[in-house]
């Protein structure tokens, strides 16, 4: 089972994060999420703002890859996940109230990712190495 450890937590609050997904049709597509946030040791989510291509290939079925990075180290994770997605419900509403009092747009969506695998993008010998 993959963790979050806090060097991960502290990096995914400091850093952007972005999201790989692919198309029906196999075709990538990455993104920044500014709206990642840490749900627990064991979940990310971000907020859909838009219904764009992330959230097609994610309704669609895809998987979900997470990068995040810190270049002035340089280190960073791979994150590999399945995608929920909430329209409604106790997650949806608690993130879109937060977004209201930071008067931010009510998100379309929520999307929870559950990590299922860990993988290191340190430069050096252990980069693509599995860290969970």
């Amino acid at each position: 089972m993959a963790k979050l450890t806090q060097e991960m937590k502290d990096m995914i609050g400091s850093q952007l994060c972005f999201y790989a997904t692919v198309s029906k049709e196999g075709v990538p597509n990455i993104v920044p999420k500014g709206s990642t946030q840490i749900m627990d040791d064991e979940n990310l989510l971000f907020q859909e703002g838009f219904g764009g291509q992330t959230y097609q290939n994610i309704l669609d079925g895809s998987k979900v890859a997470i990068a995040v990075v810190d270049a002035k180290i340089p280190d960073g994770f791979r994150f590999m996940g399945t995608p929920a997605i909430h329209t409604s419900g106790p997650v949806f509403d608690q993130v879109a109230e937060a977004a209201a009092k930071k008067n931010r747009p009510k998100p379309k969506a929520v999307v929870v990712v559950h990590i299922d695998e860990i993988y290191s993008v340190k430069p050096g010998r252990n980069a693509g190495k599995r860290v969970d």
